[in-house]
């Protein structure tokens, strides 16, 4: 016969490596618990304010609800995907300006504007005359880049023909 004692299990003797993965498992059992107790919290702290403007639905991830059901993200999955149309700004545009001066011939002005500028004989006219009478005439209205390149073309073309023409751009 045996004692009493005897009839309770004894302890099975497990190794001090054993004891310890089993204390890992349970810490991160422990804070997984703890971590879904903290959303839940936050879930119920958000919807306690405010409930009138999102009507109780609080917008969440789908991933979230795949790890509440344990679902593991390694298969294919389901995503949306939007095209944003680029808001593009125009650019900014400029005038093309030449300014008078008392030496260079009326002529050469027209064949600027025709070479540089695509003007016809009598529109090329009509502004080499405004630019006589006023001092100043519009050439034409360009993005920076394309009345900057018509600029340096104008002026290096007076320079080499020794010509004291002045051309300009400003912001329209």
């Amino acid at each position: 016969m045996r004692s009493p004692d005897c009839l309770t299990e004894r302890p099975s003797r497990r190794s001090a490596r054993d004891l310890s993965h089993q204390l890992e498992r349970d810490s991160l059992h422990d804070d997984s618990r703890r971590d879904d107790s903290r959303r839940d919290d936050l879930r119920h702290d958000d919807s306690r304010h405010d409930d009138s403007r999102h009507d109780g639905l609080r917008p969440r991830a789908a991933d979230d609800e795949r790890r509440k059901r344990g679902e593991n993200n390694n298969g294919p999955g389901n995503a949306v995907i939007t095209r944003t149309k680029p808001q593009t700004k125009k650019p900014s545009l400029y005038r093309v300006l030449i300014l008078n001066d008392d030496y260079t011939p009326m002529e050469f002005v027209v064949h600027v504007l025709e070479r540089f500028f695509n003007k016809d004989r009598e529109a090329a006219t009509r502004i080499m005359l405004h630019v006589h009478h006023h001092g100043i005439g519009e050439c034409g209205i360009f993005t920076y880049e394309v009345a900057e390149t018509k600029v340096t073309q104008v002026m290096d073309f007076a320079r080499k023909h020794q010509h004291p023409l002045q051309c300009v751009m400003e912001k329209k």
